[in-house]
């Protein structure tokens, strides 16, 4: 594979009516983008890194603290109290990119996949995760939310962040065979490695939240990907 092209997407994912009905307005988009092998974990190019480098010199500590006032990030903190969170402890992913911003001292270059999802959200407010597609079972209804401990397996793992419990009845991300990570959390399990030739990026949506951001989101993810393959 010479470069890297979006294969599937965007889609809706599929919400469990329970959840649907206790969380309306809860939603989770998503896409998945072919790779050249090795490309998704390996160290960003320059210009990745300069437009984290500028990002950087957005974030003081005046903005950090007023971003809690803004729609997007208001959002997902009432989301996050909906659901039995508290934002300023289990923090939102805004403001989780933000403060480690501040603590570092600057944007801090992981790899490609990790960066392009930290500029998703640090420029729409919007979080984005990543799966290996392989991971992901293509058989309907695809990828969704649910509750764990409804048929699905959990993935091998210790994903951390906020929402992290995986527990019988707990908020998941899951396809029907396998739970990939809480709702908020890092993945279990299927995280992209060396051998991935395919990702699925994900995002989730709250009340709130406009769906042109989520998009907005998951397509600046995807296109950082894609034309950090023509290096």
């Amino acid at each position: 594979m010479s470069g890297s092209e979006v294969s599937v997407g965007p889609r809706r994912g599929t919400i469990d009516p329970t959840v649907a009905a206790e969380l309306p307005g809860l939603r989770l988009d998503w896409l998945t983008v072919t790779v050249r092998r090795g490309s998704a974990v390996a160290a960003s190019g320059p210009e990745l890194a300069a437009r984290l480098r500028t990002l950087s010199d957005r974030y003081r500590g005046a903005t950090v603290i007023a971003m809690r006032t803004h729609p997007i990030p208001r959002a997902y903190r009432t989301f996050y109290r909906q659901i039995g969170l508290d934002p300023d402890v289990d923090r939102i992913p805004s403001e989780q990119a933000a403060t480690a911003r501040l603590l570092q001292g600057g944007f801090a270059s992981a790899d490609l996949l990790s960066d392009a999802c930290l500029v998703a959200v640090v420029e729409t407010g919007v979080p984005v995760w990543a799966l290996d597609a392989s991971a992901v079972d293509p058989a309907p209804p695809g990828l969704g939310i649910g509750l764990a401990g409804a048929g699905a397996g959990a993935g091998a793992g210790g994903g951390g962040g906020a929402g992290a419990g995986t527990g019988e009845g707990s908020l998941v991300i899951r396809d029907r065979r396998v739970v990939h990570a809480a709702l908020f959390g890092m993945p279990l399990a299927g995280e992209p490695g060396p051998s991935t030739t395919a990702v699925t990026l994900y995002s989730l949506g709250v009340p709130g939240v406009p769906q042109i951001h989520i998009e907005e989101a998951l397509w600046c993810a995807a296109e950082l990907l894609s034309s950090a393959q023509g290096r």
